[in-house]
C-alpha cells in the first residue's frame, strides 16, 4: 500500500503543487490559506487518499490542458518523422518484398505481413494517424489509426524490438484515452465546447508515471553487478563526447565513474528531480544533457527527442500560456491560447463551492466534490490498474520463462537499456538430411534480415522451423537443424549459448517453461575479466586475442584463416585435447600449456576436464601486418618524393605516388595492387578527415540532404504503392523507371560515405 501511495504522490504533484506558486498579481485577501508541508510538496492532503470517493475526486481534479496539448503535438510530430526512419518506411520494399524466401520472427506465429503494396497502405494509415495526433484533428480516430497499425508492425518483428519503440506504443495508447485535443487543436476549432477545456488530473498522472518508470526501473536494472563494475558499455568511454572528462580522469575512471556511475545515478534520480519544484530545473538540465549525448552516441531515432518532449510534463500545466505570452501580439493568431481560464469540462470533478479567482485554480481537498459519474470512476480505476501493470511487467519473467535466456525476457519491455552488450565470435548452422543423412552447413543468417535471433531461444526455434520448411526446395528432405553459437556477454569468455547437439526443429519450446536446451552462463568465471585486461595490456598492437570457455564433453571445431599465420592456443583453466585434423594428431594440454595450430587448416578443441575449460587464441594477422609494413614504406617514399629528398628515379609501377593528392586518376592508373590499395586508403582517410573537421553548417547540410533523400524515397515508394492499389500495376519498364527515380541519391553520395578502413583487410572468423 505504501508503494502505491508513493507512486501516486510522486506523480500527482506537479499539478497540485501549483498552489505553492506565488500569485503576486492577486490581491492579498484572495490568497489561498496556508497549506501543510505535504500539500506544498505533493499538491494534495492525506485526506485525498483516505477513501475511494476522495481518490476519484483527486484523479479527476480539473487541470489546465496546455502542457498536455503541447506534448500531444510534439509526440505526433516526432512519430511522423519516426515512421519514415526507424519504423522503416524508406526501405519497406527491402523488408517485405513479395515472394522473397525470408524467415520472420513475429510475436505470434499467425501474424504475417500483408502484400507489399498493402504494407505501404498500413504505413500510410499510421502516418496519417501521427499527423492527426500532432494537429489534434479527429483526435480519437487519429490515435486509433496510429496505435492499431503501430502495434501490428511492432508485433510483426521481434528482432526490431527495443525499449523506446515499446514506449512509443504505450504513449500512443495512453493518448487515445486522454483528452489531448483540448488545447491548440483542430478539434478545438471545430468544436468550441471542448476548446481550452479542463482535463482530469489522471491524464497527467499516467504520463508522468510512465516517464518516472522509464527512468527509475532503468536505474534499478543498472544495479546489476556488470553495470556497477563497468563492463556493460566500456567502449563508450573512448567516444569523443567524453573527451572533456579525460582531461582530468584516465579512460578507465571515465568508464567506471562517468559512463556507468553517472548513468546509474541519473536514471535512479531523474524522476524525483523532475518531480519536485526545487530540483526540477536541475533535473531538466541533466536529463536534457543526457539525451543530447545519447542522440550522438546511439542510433536510436527519435527517442532522445521524445524524452526531451516529456520533461515539460513535470512542470506546471499552464507553462505554455506563460511562455507564449512573451511572444509578439501579431503571432498569437497561430500560437496556443494564453488566456488563463480554461472552461469547465464534464470529464472533471468540480467542488460544489469553487473559487473563481482568475489565478491558477485548484480544487481544495477539503471541499465537497460534485457527484461522481461512471466515467470518473473508470478513469481512476484505469490509472491504478495501468500503473500497477507497468511496475509489474518488468519483473514478470517468472511467468514467461520460455523467453528467458542469459537475460530475462524479450528485450523491449523491461527497461534494461544498455545493461548488456554482446559479441559473437563463432556461429555455425548445420543441417542433416532426414532421409540420406547428408550433413551440410548454411551461411549464418541465411533467409533472414536480422542478427537478433542468435541470442533468443524463441527466435531460434522460429528460425529452425522456417529453415525446415525452406530447405526442401533445395532437395534437402526433412532436415534437422543444429546451431553452434558462441557469445560473450559484458566482456566475459566466449561460450556457447545453446546446446549444439539438439535438433532445434524437434526441440520442445513453450513460452511458460524454461528452455531446456539453453546452456548456462558461466558466471563463476566472471572474475577472469580482470585478468583479460592484464593480458590484453601486455600485447603489442598487431597481436589479438580471443578468450574461450567450453563445457565438459563438448568440442570446438575451428578453421584458422591463412591470413593468421601465427596462431596458438593456451589453456587458462581445465584440460583440453587439441586435434589437428589434417595431421591426424592429438595433443593434451593442461593449465598454462600452449600449442601452435596451423593456418589454412581445421582443428578441434575437446574439453576433457570435469569442469569447464578456459583457453585463449593468440594470433597475428600476418597478411595485414605485411600490408601495413608496405603502406609505411610507400608513405615514407611518397614523403621523400614530395620534399625532394628522394634521388633515385621511381619505377613505373610507383609513378602514381607522385600524382597530386586530388588526382583520383592516379588510383585508377596504378598497376601494382598494393599501390592501388594504398592510394585508395589515402583517399578514404582524406574524406573521413574532411567530414570530421567539417563546420557546423556543412554538417547540418550533409545531415539535411541525407534525411531529405531518405524521406523522399519513402514517400515516392508509398505513392507508387498507392497507385498500384488504385489502378493496378503499370508495365514493368515504367515501374523500373519509377523505382530508379525513387532511389536517386545526391551527387557523389557513394564517394562521401564514411567507410570503415578496417574492412579493407578483414579478419577471418576464429
Amino acid at each position: 500500500m505504501e508503494a502505491k501511495e508513493a507512486i501516486a504522490d510522486a506523480l500527482l504533484s506537479s499539478d497540485e503543487g501549483e498552489q505553492t506558486v506565488k500569485e503576486d498579481a492577486a490581491p492579498k485577501s484572495e490568497k489561498s490559506p496556508a497549506k501543510s508541508r505535504m500539500e506544498q510538496l505533493f499538491g494534495f492532503k492525506k485526506e485525498d487518499l483516505t477513501s475511494w470517493h476522495a481518490l476519484v475526486s483527486l484523479m479527476n481534479r480539473p487541470t489546465d490542458p496546455a502542457s498536455l496539448g503541447i506534448f500531444r503535438c510534439l509526440f505526433g510530430m516526432l512519430m511522423a518523422i519516426d515512421i519514415t526512419q526507424e519504423r522503416g518506411l524508406s526501405h519497406l520494399d527491402y523488408k517485405y518484398l513479395d515472394g522473397a524466401p525470408v524467415c520472420r520472427f513475429p510475436l505470434f506465429n499467425f501474424l504475417q505481413p500483408l502484400p507489399l503494396d498493402w504494407m505501404y497502405f498500413v504505413y500510410v494509415v499510421m502516418f496519417l494517424g501521427a499527423l492527426g495526433i500532432m494537429l489534434g484533428c479527429f483526435y480519437r480516430l487519429s490515435c486509433l489509426m496510429f496505435i492499431s497499425t503501430y502495434w501490428y508492425i511492432f508485433f510483426l518483428d521481434k528482432t526490431a524490438w527495443n525499449n523506446h519503440s515499446y514506449l512509443y506504443g504505450l504513449i500512443g495508447f495512453q493518448l487515445l484515452l486522454m483528452n489531448g485535443n483540448r488545447y491548440w487543436s483542430v478539434d478545438g476549432l471545430r468544436r468550441p465546447a471542448i476548446r481550452n477545456a479542463h482535463v482530469p488530473l489522471w491524464n497527467y498522472t499516467i504520463l508522468r508515471a510512465q516517464i518516472f518508470i522509464v527512468y527509475f526501473i532503468a536505474g534499478i536494472k543498472k544495479l546489476d553487478a556488470d553495470w556497477v563494475e563497468g563492463y556493460s558499455m566500456s567502449y563508450l568511454a573512448h567516444h569523443w563526447l567524453f573527451d572533456p572528462f579525460k582531461v582530468i580522469l584516465p579512460v578507465e575512471l571515465v568508464n567506471l565513474l562517468v559512463v556507468h556511475g553517472g548513468g546509474l545515478i541519473l536514471d535512479l534520480s531523474a524522476g524525483y528531480l523532475l518531480f519536485f519544484d526545487a530540483t526540477r530545473p536541475l533535473g531538466i538540465f541533466f536529463v536534457s544533457y543526457f539525451h543530447c549525448m545519447n542522440s550522438q552516441l546511439f542510433s536510436i531515432g527519435m527517442f532522445s527527442y521524445t524524452m526531451l518532449a516529456t520533461s515539460p510534463l513535470f512542470c506546471y500545466p499552464d507553462w505554455p500560456r506563460r511562455f507564449f505570452a512573451h511572444f509578439p501580439a501579431f503571432l498569437r493568431i497561430v500560437l496556443p491560447f494564453i488566456e488563463p481560464d480554461p472552461q469547465r469540462s464534464t470529464s472533471c470533478v468540480y467542488p460544489e463551492a469553487q473559487n473563481t479567482t482568475p489565478a491558477r485554480q485548484e480544487t481544495p481537498a477539503a471541499q465537497k466534490s460534485s457527484k461522481l459519474r461512471f466515467r470518473h470512476k473508470l478513469g481512476a480505476i484505469f490509472t491504478v490498474i495501468y500503473l500497477a501493470e507497468q511496475f509489474f511487467l518488468p519483473y514478470s519473467h517468472f511467468i514467461t520463462q520460455g523467453y528467458n535466456n542469459w537475460t530475462n525476457g524479450l528485450y523491449g519491455y523491461s527497461w534494461d537499456m544498455m545493461v548488456h552488450s554482446r559479441s559473437h565470435q563463432h556461429v555455425k548452422i548445420t543441417y542433416k538430411d532426414g532421409k540420406t543423412g547428408e550433413i551440410g552447413y548454411l551461411n549464418p543468417g541465411v533467409f533472414t534480415q536480422s542478427r537478433r535471433w542468435k541470442d533468443h531461444g524463441d527466435m531460434l526455434k522460429q528460425y529452425a522451423t522456417c529453415l525446415n520448411q525452406l530447405l526442401p526446395r533445395y532437395n534437402i528432405s526433412d532436415p534437422e537443424i543444429y546451431f553452434d553459437i558462441w557469445v560473450s556477454i559484458n566482456e566475459r569468455f566466449q561460450q556457447r549459448i545453446f546446446d549444439p547437439r539438439v535438433d532445434i526443429v524437434k526441440a520442445d519450446w513453450s513460452p511458460f517453461r524454461p528452455n531446456a536446451w539453453l546452456m548456462p552462463l558461466l558466471v563463476d568465471l566472471s572474475p577472469w575479466r580482470t585478468k583479460f585486461q592484464e593480458i590484453e595490456g601486455s600485447l603489442d598492437n598487431q597481436t589479438e586475442i580471443v578468450f574461450i570457455a567450453d563445457f565438459p564433453g563438448l568440442h570446438l571445431e575451428n578453421f584458422v584463416s591463412e591470413d593468421l599465420g601465427n596462431t596458438s592456443i593456451q589453456v587458462l583453466q581445465g584440460q583440453v585435447n587439441v586435434e589437428i585434423v589434417e595431421e591426424k594428431k592429438n595433443y593434451t594440454l593442461q593449465t598454462s600449456e600452449q600449442i601452435k595450430v596451423p593456418a589454412g587448416a581445421y582443428h578441434k578443441v575437446y574439453t576433457v576436464s570435469e569442469e569447464p575449460s578456459c583457453y585463449m587464441y593468440v594470433y597475428v594477422n600476418t597478411t595485414e601486418a605485411a600490408l601495413q609494413e608496405n603502406f609505411t614504406k610507400l608513405f615514407e617514399l611518397q614523403e621523400r618524393v614530395r620534399n625532394g629528398t628522394e634521388t633515385e628515379p621511381l619505377p613505373l609501377e610507383l609513378q602514381p605516388l607522385i600524382a597530386a593528392e586530388d588526382d583520383e586518376g592516379s588510383e585508377v592508373n596504378a598497376t601494382d595492387p598494393i599501390v592501388r590499395l594504398f592510394l585508395k586508403r589515402q583517399r578514404r582517410m582524406k574524406e573521413v578527415k574532411k567530414r570530421r573537421e567539417a563546420g557546423v553548417l556543412e554538417r547540418f547540410q550533409r545531415f539535411a540532404v541525407k534525411k531529405y533523400y531518405t524521406i523522399r524515397r519513402g514517400f515516392l515508394m508509398t505513392a507508387i504503392a498507392m497507385r498500384n492499389l488504385a489502378v493496378g500495376l503499370p508495365p514493368v519498364e515504367q515501374l523500373t523507371q519509377e523505382v530508379a527515380f525513387a532511389n536517386m541519391r545526391e551527387p557523389q553520395a557513394e564517394a562521401n560515405q564514411d567507410e570503415h578502413l578496417k574492412d579493407e583487410v578483414g579478419h577471418g572468423e576464429l
